[in-house]
């Protein structure tokens, strides 16, 4: 089951088009580091934007270039059911380990209609699924009850969870509700400590984007229970994690990324634009109290 530190990995683009090469060097760069798993074409991959073909290049990449070093758990969101079911197809076709699955956005689902997406996805792919809850994007929570009966309707499918809502109570509910094997990662960067504490696995991040060792040795400070050496990496890393944050994801992390890696730039796609220049002085700031430059 996944684990660690699992970076969350931009798409790099150069002229408007994803470029291939910063990508396949920033997969190299993660697994070297340290990284447990990598996931491509999340919030953080600008799926939003990637039309279906360059979605699933950006999976077949990121897949092919791993080469079997570290599980992949390719994002295969979308506020369209028959098109998640089209990407998690694709990956599982490509390798995928499992596919993240964002509660559909915009449509604004009721708890029935979750329901009915994330078991749609079950009996039609034959992939696994992590769920991934982020509300303050989707504006749809997926509530602690949905996901307990998710889980137990499809328990060799659902198989784990990045909660990305920002409630830590639900690390125990999960816990109660499902059992204690069930994997839950963080989706905050700023919480993976407290959610360790209480029961997580690791976190599927953003900052390990730009600081994956690091990254990889604070999960490690975590479980092997050196709670003093993990308070003090997550003060080195705390300010990044809010800096990542400064102005409109992934704006901040790509600027980051372009700082401490030559082989890539800060450019995103509308409707994000670069990091503002109080953005820029955060993530300096940052990158410098965390030693990274």
């Amino acid at each position: 089951m996944f684990s660690g530190s699992i970076p969350a990995l931009v798409t790099p683009f150069r002229d408007g088009a994803f470029d291939e090469a910063a990508f396949r060097t920033l997969v190299d760069w993660q697994i070297e580091q340290g990284s447990s798993a990598l996931v491509p074409c999340g919030t953080t991959g600008e799926a939003s934007t990637l039309s279906n073909a360059e979605h699933h290049r950006v999976i077949e990449v990121c897949i092919e270039q791993a080469a079997g070093r570290v599980p992949v758990i390719a994002g295969c969101g979308s506020n369209d059911t028959k098109n998640a079911a089209l990407h998690m197809n694709f990956a599982k076709k490509a390798g995928a380990a499992a596919g993240l699955c964002v509660a559909p956005y915009y449509n604004r689902p009721s708890q029935a209609g979750l329901i009915a997406h994330f078991s749609y996805l079950a009996e039609n792919c034959d992939l696994p699924i992590v769920l991934y809850n982020v509300p303050s994007r989707t504006v749809t929570d997926i509530e602690d009850e949905t996901v307990v009966a998710l889980v137990r309707a499809f328990p060799e499918k659902i198989i784990a969870i990045k909660d990305a809502s920002g409630d830590l109570s639900r690390v125990a509910d999960h816990r109660m509700g499902i059992g204690r094997d069930f994997c839950q990662l963080s989706g905050n960067d700023e919480l993976w400590l407290p959610h360790s504490a209480a029961g997580g696995r690791g976190a599927i991040s953003v900052t390990a984007n730009v600081a994956p060792a690091l990254c990889a040795e604070f999960h490690a400070a975590i479980a092997a229970n050196e709670l003093k050496k993990a308070r003090e990496l997550n003060d080195r890393l705390f300010p990044l994690h809010y800096a990542m944050f400064s102005d409109a994801s992934p704006a901040p992390v790509k600027y980051a990324l372009s700082r401490v890696q030559n082989w890539t730039t800060p450019e995103v796609r509308l409707p994000i634009v670069e990091a503002s220049e109080a953005s820029r002085k955060a993530v300096d700031d940052a990158l410098e109290h965390a030693g990274l430059v």
